[in-house]
Parts: C-alpha cells; sequence; structure tokens
C-alpha cells in the first residue's frame, strides 16, 4: 500500500496473557500483518499498567504506520485481558496518551473476550466462549453484555486449560497414593511431564505461572482420553462446564449463535465431540457456528465500525468503552 492509498487509519491491539499483538490498517483494506511482543503487559496495585502497555505498543503501532503508509491514526481499538476487573488505569490514561503519542481521537478499550466476541460473531447476537489456560464466556443481545466464569484457576476458569491439567494431574496422583479416581495412564504421563509425583507440589506452588504450568498438561489428559476412561471423563467435565457458561451468557431471542475461540478447542475430538453433544442439549435455539476470526480481528472489525460511524455492539464501561475526544 502506498503512502497516497493510504492517508488517514486505525490501530487494532490485542494484549493477552502471552504478549501483545499490533496492526495499522485503513477500513476497505487487508490490515497491515500484525507486529508482536511476547511479554505480557505488567499488572500491579493500579491494574493493567498503561506505561508498560504504551512502552510496547508505541513502537510497533510507529513501525507499523509509516511500513504501510498510514500517515494519520485517528482510531485505536485495545482489547486488553483483565480489563473488566483491572482496567481503571487504562480508561483513565490510555486515550489522552494515544491522543497525545499518536493523534487518536477515537478510541476504544475493549475486555479481550469482547474482542474475541468481535472477531468470532462480529456485531450479531449470541454468545462466544474463549478459551485458553483460562475460559470466559460472553454473550450480548446487542443491548446488554453478559459475562459468565473468568474468574482466574483458584476460582474458577472451569473447563479452561488449566482446570484440565490441574484435574488430570490430581487423578495422577490419586494412582500414586492409590486412591479411588486414580489414572495409571495419566500418572505416567505426569511422571513423564515433571518427574517423581511426590515432587510436584514443590515444583508447582512456588511458581508465578502456576495456571500455565498446570495448562500444559492438558494436551497429555486429551492424548489420553482415547484410552483412558478417567481422563475421557475430565474432558466431557469440561464440556460440562464450557456449555453451562455459554448457556448463562446466550440471549434467548433475537436468532443468537455460539461459538468458541482460542487455543484450548485445539484439543480435537476428546474434547471438541462432548462439547458438540453438551450445547446442542442447553442450547438446542442458538446453533453453534465457527468463528469467524481471532481478537484481532475483533479489534480491527471494532475500529472498522468505529471509524464509519457503526458501532453497534453495547458500550459498557467495563467491557466496551469508547471515548471520542
Amino acid at each position: 500500500m502506498s503512502p497516497t492509498e493510504a492517508g488517514a487509519g486505525f490501530l487494532a491491539v490485542d494484549s493477552g496473557g502471552s504478549g501483545l499483538r499490533v496492526t495499522v490498517g485503513v477500513p476497505g483494506r487487508e490490515p497491515a500483518p500484525p507486529r508482536e511482543s511476547r511479554e505480557p503487559v505488567r499488572t500491579g496495585a493500579r491494574g493493567i499498567d498503561p506505561a508498560h502497555l504504551l512502552a510496547q505498543l508505541l513502537p510497533m503501532a510507529r513501525a507499523s504506520a509509516a511500513e504501510t503508509g498510514v500517515s494519520e491514526l485517528t482510531t485505536a481499538v485495545v482489547g486488553a485481558a483483565g480489563f473488566a476487573t483491572l482496567g481503571d488505569a487504562l480508561r483513565t490514561e490510555l486515550p489522552d496518551a494515544l491522543g497525545r503519542e499518536l493523534g487518536v481521537r477515537s478510541v476504544a478499550l475493549a475486555a479481550d473476550a469482547v474482542a474475541a466476541y468481535a472477531g468470532a460473531l462480529g456485531s450479531r447476537p449470541g454468545a462466544v466462549v474463549a478459551g485458553g489456560t483460562g475460559l470466559i464466556a460472553v454473550g450480548t443481545d446487542m443491548t446488554s453484555w453478559r459475562r459468565a466464569d473468568g474468574w482466574g484457576h483458584l476460582l474458577g476458569d472451569c473447563g479452561g486449560g488449566a482446570w484440565i491439567g490441574r484435574a488430570g494431574l490430581e487423578a495422577a496422583l490419586r494412582a500414586h497414593d492409590g486412591r479411588d479416581g486414580g489414572s495409571a495412564a495419566l500418572r505416567t504421563c505426569a511422571e513423564e511431564r515433571f518427574g517423581p509425583l511426590p515432587q510436584l507440589p514443590g515444583l508447582l506452588y512456588p511458581r508465578s505461572d502456576r495456571p500455565a504450568v498446570l495448562a500444559s498438561f492438558a494436551p497429555l489428559v486429551a492424548a489420553c482420553a482415547t484410552r483412558d476412561p478417567v481422563a475421557a471423563g475430565i474432558l466431557r467435565a469440561a464440556a460440562r462446564h464450557i456449555a453451562e457458561s455459554a448457556a448463562a451468557v446466550c440471549p434467548a431471542s433475537g436468532g443468537p449463535r455460539v461459538a468458541v475461540t482460542g487455543g484450548l478447542f485445539r484439543l480435537g475430538d476428546p474434547l471438541l465431540v462432548p462439547l458438540a453433544e453438551e450445547l446442542a442439549e442447553r442450547l438446542p435455539y442458538a446453533p453453534r457456528v465457527p468463528a469467524e476470526g481471532d481478537p484481532l480481528h475483533g479489534a480491527v472489525r471494532i475500529a472498522t465500525d468505529l471509524v464509519a460511524g457503526r458501532l453497534t455492539l453495547p458500550g459498557d464501561e467495563k467491557m466496551l468503552y469508547v471515548v471520542n475526544r
């Protein structure tokens, strides 16, 4: 794209647990290839750290704008993990900072689940489950948002990667102890992955990345599920939890659709087959459809709609916060 073709454009950002992805684009054209940082944005006493986000975001935004010939960034959409509960500092500081540094005049700050929703379903009623290490469901009837779970690995995220991994390790430890509910297959997998099981608490509990470590065992649970009934039962229970969250947020009318998105669903048939059955039972009026895109695609969609003045997803301070300067 040449500078004369580009002109004013938008910035779209996906800030998640594994880092930051940034793209720049112009409505009606394919956005630039994303630039990435593998460093997650820090959180602290004030919640998500705006300064740390900007330190990563600004160089990538400027480089991408220069490369694609976008002369002015008028609109920015930032989808951020934790925004619903940890976004106060972002709401207070980020719109002015983006205006000062990049000339942005219209800013939308979104929960990462809202960006995932927009990427998966666009602007239509329904429910989206975003699953990775954690799990959250969001739904809308196009007048307000509803969310279910997303409470973290200690209090919820039921059916997510960390939940599956923890359940698999519990079954491995039960087999090690000789208690009911154990799985010899999962015990073998856990020993191959982590070493002698009596050492596992000492390896796991001190780590700050416990959810990711737990989630790293989820693919092994799925691999065992084809031959081990305990592992298969864990995946069926995960599917039940996921469907429960989807049903809790899905609107009852308006022709809703349901989609799932995120790395969790790469576990394959041991999860997807029982999930399809659970969703069909709990939400017979809401057909499941493939996700059209990921959270960065959702941020691009929101930005494009903002530029065109046709954003119809409902505003909400905790979920989708729009500021026009």
